[in-house]
């Protein structure tokens, strides 16, 4: 049985309209409007209603954020790591403390589901404390000579002022994964957030500022010309490292951009992740992780399963047990008790979900749940079958409540057909076989894989892919590198 609420939202509390609703960038310390007084407006996917209109910054604003960051960067590099971990806690302890409102505000923009935006609040604020503690844990290196009279030690160091550029997605824990190590390495920050989801960035800000940060240490732009903001951050000298989250054709114009300057970059691309189930899965709990995969903020995440594949064997009864659990889904108002499915970001979304529905059915899919258009910006959860490889879904991230189900019969041809795609972002596969969990997992072409786990993003593991879903790794150990120098020191004369 279908569910739907898609219902008018309840109104902004009072205590996000008065603390945490904030108009205006902040640059410098101080929160400003754009030179030029441009603006634009920011509204909920659920309703189409005006939330905020903020300043619309131009490429000489946001050079003046970068000069800003610059020029607070000696103090703050200088800082101990004690004295940074200290501020970063005081963030950390902030953002839990307004958990509710975030989480609240957050789903007005993006249209999340409210328990999904609390998820989120806790999940980044996870790297602003993890970040906050290896500050202190930057270690470098005593490597033996190779000579008598010299010594050779290993340092790093703070690589200078970091831009990073969000997705509407995940409008917080985006922000919190790369600015967390850069301020923990003594590196400024330059936020943009998107112009869809920018309140979220805002917010983060003020209570940044709230924490102590030094005027010019942590700064928010917001633009609706991102191209030409993205090529100001790219071109600027100043910036010495840009950390991008997005498509990977957006991706891959920010890399030309930044050759002038040879800067640093992590860039967390598209995905088409694969969901493999084996006949010796447990189907249940296969079910189960499809579920939370493929539906987790209405299909709109990078690491979202996007092709389903099935062994022949358990292929009808995967199916029947995924459609029903589907089935149950309750679309509508992210703010409302219960819904569990919120809307598409906007039209354009909406248009590839039904446009990728289309194709597949014209090449033989089968809809066997949801397949429908909504009120609004709504669309119900669907399952399709007979999925094929000639299908636009097969190749194009659908990034929408869509999963079409492939059929395999072997283990060879399965990782075939998974790894066939310039995308290797997140994978997913459920097998009882530890033999056949090593091959599949090491036959894999991504940068992470889910070994019967649908859920699988968290701080203290490295996030990022392979191929053309991009370069570098954020979270964990091996996080705070991609925002760090290391300089290798010589000492001779020593006798």
């Amino acid at each position: 049985m279908e569910k739907y609420s898609i219902n008018e939202p309840e109104a902004l509390t009072s205590s996000v309209q008065n603390s945490l609703l904030k108009t205006k960038a902040f640059v410098n310390g101080q929160w400003i409007n754009a030179a030029s007084s441009k603006t634009f407006d920011v509204t909920n996917p659920a309703t189409g209603e005006l939330i905020a209109s903020i300043p619309d910054m131009n490429r000489e604003d946001v050079s003046e954020a970068v000069d800003a960051a610059y020029a607070a960067w000696p103090s703050f590099r200088d800082l101990t790591a004690g004295e940074r971990a200290s501020l970063l806690k005081k963030w950390y302890a902030l953002i839990l403390e307004h958990k509710q409102e975030l989480a609240t505000l957050m789903t007005m923009e993006c249209g999340k589901v409210l328990q999904e935006s609390l998820g989120e609040v806790d999940y980044g604020a996870s790297f602003v404390e993890w970040f906050a503690e290896e500050a202190k844990r930057t270690y470098g290196d005593v490597i033996p000579s190779h000579a008598k009279d010299k010594r050779i030690v290993v340092i790093k160091q703070s690589i200078g002022v970091v831009a990073a550029l969000t997705p509407w997605n995940f409008p917080l824990a985006m922000i919190t994964r790369k600015v967390g190590p850069a301020l923990a390495a003594g590196s400024p920050v330059v936020v943009k957030p998107p112009s869809e989801t920018p309140l979220t960035g805002l917010a983060l800000a003020y209570l940044a500022e709230k924490a102590g940060f030094p005027p010019g240490v942590y700064n928010t732009v917001t633009t609706k010309d991102s191209s030409e903001v993205g090529k100001e951050l790219c071109e600027n000298k100043k910036v010495r490292k840009l950390s991008f989250t997005g498509s990977t054709s957006v991706g891959k114009i920010l890399m030309r951009q930044s050759a002038s300057t040879l800067k640093k970059l992590s860039l967390e691309l598209g995905g088409n992740a694969p969901f493999i189930v084996f006949d010796d899965a447990d189907i249940d709990a296969a079910v189960k992780g499809a579920m939370v995969s493929k539906f987790r903020n209405n299909g709109q995440t990078c690491v979202c399963v996007n092709r389903l594949f099935v062994q022949d064997k358990v292929y009808d009864e995967f199916v029947e047990k995924f459609s029903r659990a589907v089935a149950e889904l309750k679309v509508g108002n992210g703010l409302d008790k219960d819904v569990q499915v919120g809307p598409l970001i906007n039209q354009k979304g909406l248009d590839k979900v039904q446009q990728h529905i289309d194709d597949a059915v014209a090449k033989g899919a089968c809809i066997v749940q949801g397949g429908k258009p909504l009120e609004g910006l709504y669309y119900t959860p669907t399952v399709l079958s007979n999925a094929t490889s000639d299908m636009i879904i097969a190749q194009d991230e659908v990034f929408g409540p869509v999963a079409p189900v492939f059929r395999f019969k072997t283990e060879e041809e399965v990782i075939q057909m998974a790894n066939d795609t310039d995308y290797g972002l997140a994978s997913y596969f459920y097998s009882r076989d530890i033999a056949r969990c090593w091959r599949v997992a090491e036959a894999l072409e991504a940068g992470m894989v889910g070994i019967n786990e649908g859920l699988i993003s968290t701080t203290v593991a490295p996030f990022g892919g392979v191929k053309e879903s991009g370069m570098g790794r954020e979270g964990s150990k091996y996080g705070m590198d991609y925002f760090m120098e290391i300089k290798y020191l010589c000492f001779g004369g020593i006798s």
